[in-house]
């Protein structure tokens, strides 16, 4: 019998399943090795190129906050093998649940910059049409996004549909309510749900080893729904995984839990200070395990990456960054009227009265509404 004043032993550690070593090389893996059998160097290059790119979006985004151009970005820096391997392990009628950091994904899945950027600006509450990318737009309220996963996943069983639905969220998300009842229905009705866990060691200030003694992939089991526990920098490994996972929804098998673990290089948003409660030298020991370092070495020691090839891979980072500057600082401001789009499907009384008084008041300047749309109000609240 255990000592009252004693926790009880926890669980043994996790495989960690890893294909590239943080110096390039390339391993073996029982489970993942058949997940990547197609995997040649074009591909390989290819997961390269996400990762730069991404990396130039984050540093790109990050000068802009500072320029005043941004009100505030959370970078990605550290975390682009776990975004890229995962997206890519997708298809497109697999429906995504972003939390606000998954901006690799985004691009990956192919929103424009305009539409990543407008949010972050000021000037739009959303950005794409999740219609057209099957991609929801970024989720603020941490975990929510888990529960919008699993009644979608619930859906396409009841649709008999065999795509499948992700939900990413950060390691400070499992201690919410809401990632708990998400994962106790995708058990119960075995939805097509991949739990994407990216764990960066930090919920802000919080280290992850105050929210769970035990691996974050350890306690999927108690809910029925199988977890794995997969180096997040090895972009590789990642898309494995995500594969098995997908495998595994797409054949009736239910929902995974994925805990990609990675590390957040950056601050958690823009206005944090992570120098204020982690030290240098945690810094220096995941630097030496950077994404992007580890695929680069691996494919100059395979002999399949060249100067030229870099040097597209950062032409094209280039491009996009451009792009993104420009598509940024050209956002035009929004129309006082619409922030009356796209609250419901379809319009209401207190949605027209609510439009209409705001309307009279705009016209008290002496303006007015600055388009027709607004004046319209999709009807008359008479």
């Amino acid at each position: 019998m255990n000592n009252p004043g004693q926790a009880a032993p926890g669980p043994g550690p996790m495989p960690m399943h890893q294909l590239i070593t943080p110096d390039g090389q390339r391993g073996a893996d029982a489970l993942l090795d058949e997940y990547v059998a197609d995997v040649d160097a074009e591909a390989l290059r290819g997961l390269l190129r996400d990762m730069v790119v991404m990396r130039r979006i984050d540093f790109e985004s990050t000068a802009l906050q500072r320029q005043g151009q941004l009100a505030l970005w959370p970078p990605m820096l550290g975390q682009e093998a776990a975004q890229a391997g995962s997206a890519r392990a997708l298809e497109a009628d697999d429906f995504i649940f972003p939390t606000y950091r998954e901006n690799g994904v985004a691009h990956i899945r192919g929103a424009k910059m305009q539409q990543i950027m407008g949010v972050w600006r000021g000037t739009s509450n959303t950005g794409w049409d999740p219609h057209q990318l099957n991609m929801a737009t970024p989720q603020i309220i941490i975990g929510s996004q888990t529960l919008h996963a699993t009644g979608y996943g619930m859906g396409l069983v009841l649709d008999g549909k065999e795509s499948l639905a992700i939900a990413y969220l950060g390691d400070g998300a499992t201690s919410q309510g809401d990632v708990h009842e998400a994962m106790v229905f995708a058990a119960s009705f075995q939805a097509p749900v991949i739990f994407f866990c990216q764990n960066n060691h930090w919920a802000i200030s919080e280290p992850v080893g105050l929210q769970s003694s035990v691996p974050l992939a350890g306690r999927a089991p108690g809910y029925g729904i199988p977890g794995l526990q997969v180096d997040g920098n090895d972009a590789l490994a990642v898309l494995a995984a995500t594969r098995w996972a997908a495998r595994r929804a797409r054949s009736g098998g239910g929902p995974s839990f994925i805990e990609a673990v990675t590390y957040r290089m950056g601050p958690h948003t823009t206005a944090d200070d992570p120098t204020r409660y982690r030290g240098v030298t945690e810094l220096e020991e995941w630097t030496a395990k950077d994404p992007i370092s580890r695929l680069r070495a691996h494919l100059l020691a395979e002999g399949v990456l060249d100067a030229g090839a870099e040097a597209a891979i950062a032409a094209e980072a280039d491009a996009v960054a451009a792009e993104l500057r420009d598509a940024c600082i050209n956002l035009p401001d929004p129309e006082p009227m619409s922030v009356f789009d796209n609250v419901y499907v379809d319009d209401n009384p207190v949605l027209l009265r609510q439009r209409e008084e705001y309307k009279r008041y705009l016209d008290m300047f002496g303006t007015g509404p600055a388009t027709a749309a607004g004046t319209a109000a999709k009807g008359s609240a008479s």
